[in-house]
């Protein structure tokens, strides 16, 4: 690691929690002569680039800016440079500097910077609200902002498998979320579909991803896992409410992918061109009655081959005229081979609001899981 990168990282471990972009910003000066250093996040839609300070965010797709931050890959236009600021796959967006030396050498080191700060940023968001707030291009409900606290990050890159999901209406969503967890040997994903309303609707999605964490960090079996939440889920409401969800556990060596169908999203598969929906044994959701007895089914995944999970208020949208509906869907999942798993999961949730021309009514999530079969 050379000289001025550790510099960076020690200046963004010293400084204070909303003092970081300045951190950088002093090593940055003083190493390499840049006098413009700023903080474009991605805001909770990924729609827009939005300054850390003031300033109008950036919407243009091909603006420098989001090329970067699509193709995670520095870029320069002209003495400006753009270097994108990541963490493990999660991307919160970009670092615009200037002037930078034209020096492949610099630029390297600048990208290690800038991945440095990314690090930085998700060790220090608990304790400030600097960079949420920062990257909210309008007010979030209080609904939406209990579900966006409760994930655990909207994209994840391992060796072994690539990772990423999305919420919408962003700023308005109610009861539909995802969570996820690896060890390194095994990926455990949840899709939750929402019931209800505003703030009961978060409060019950809440409930069983707590549940769910608890079991699974527990070391409980798939099945066991959904009939603790399903326990807790009565417990509270003794029918009143449920939700559907959709466990999945995927053996990262051996790519078996065990599933328990609580009333599920829909499960689609996509390999070589093909879409095809995974058919599972459809069970009760969670919380409809007391001790639900789960099972859970096994399946084969291919090497390279990618799954989307999806809540019904993907297929269910409503146009000026019609619904979204199974052929329009498959006929864009075919479509997004090539993409990476954010790019592809954003893209769908795009041509879904021109479908309906503007915020979705219902909840969505959409999740998309590719398996590359490679040792961590």
């Amino acid at each position: 690691m050379s000289k001025p990168v550790n510099r960076a990282r020690e200046a963004l471990t010293d400084a204070p929690a909303h003092r970081l972009v300045d951190a950088v910003a002093g090593v940055l000066a003083e190493t390499y002569g840049i006098t413009a250093a700023e903080l474009l996040q991605v805001d909770y839609r990924l729609a827009v680039l939005l300054p850390l300070g003031e300033g109008a965010g950036i919407t243009s797709p091909g603006h420098p800016a989001w090329r970067c931050f699509d193709h995670q890959e520095p870029v320069l236009d002209g003495p400006t440079g753009y270097f994108p600021v990541s963490m493990r796959g999660e991307r919160r967006g970009v670092l615009r500097l200037a002037p930078v030396p034209d020096e492949p050498a610099v630029r390297e080191e600048l990208a290690r910077i800038a991945t440095a700060l990314g690090h930085e940023l998700a060790a220090v968001s608990a304790g400030t609200d600097v960079y949420r707030t920062a990257r909210r291009s309008r007010r979030l409900t209080l609904a939406a902002e209990m579900q966006w606290e409760l994930l655990p990050g909207r994209s994840r890159t391992r060796a072994a498998f690539r990772l990423a999901g999305q919420l919408e209406p962003a700023y308005a969503v109610r009861g539909d979320s995802f969570d996820w967890s690896d060890d390194g040997q095994r990926l455990w994903v949840a899709i939750i579909n929402g019931m209800g309303e505003g703030v009961a609707a978060s409060m019950l999605t809440a409930l069983a991803t707590s549940a769910l964490r608890n079991a699974r960090r527990a070391r409980l079996a798939l099945a066991d896992q959904a009939a603790l939440a399903d326990q807790a889920i009565y417990d509270l409401y003794r029918g009143d409410q449920y939700l559907s969800a959709l466990l999945l556990e995927l053996d990262l060596e051996s790519g078996v992918m065990s599933a328990v169908d609580a009333g599920s999203p829909q499960l689609m598969r996509v390999r070589d061109g093909e879409v095809v929906e995974q058919q599972l044994e459809a069970q009760f959701p969670l919380g409809m009655f007391e001790a639900t007895d789960y099972r859970e089914q096994r399946f084969p995944l291919h090497r390279g081959e990618r799954l989307f999970v999806l809540s019904d208020g993907v297929i269910d949208a409503v146009g000026k005229h019609a619904h979204y509906g199974e052929t329009a869907l498959e006929r864009f999942l075919r479509r997004t081979g090539p993409m990476e798993p954010l790019d592809a999961v954003r893209s769908l949730l795009g041509d879904l609001r021109a479908f309906v021309a503007g915020d979705l009514i219902d909840d969505a999530v959409v999740v998309c899981v590719d398996w590359t079969g490679r040792r961590s």
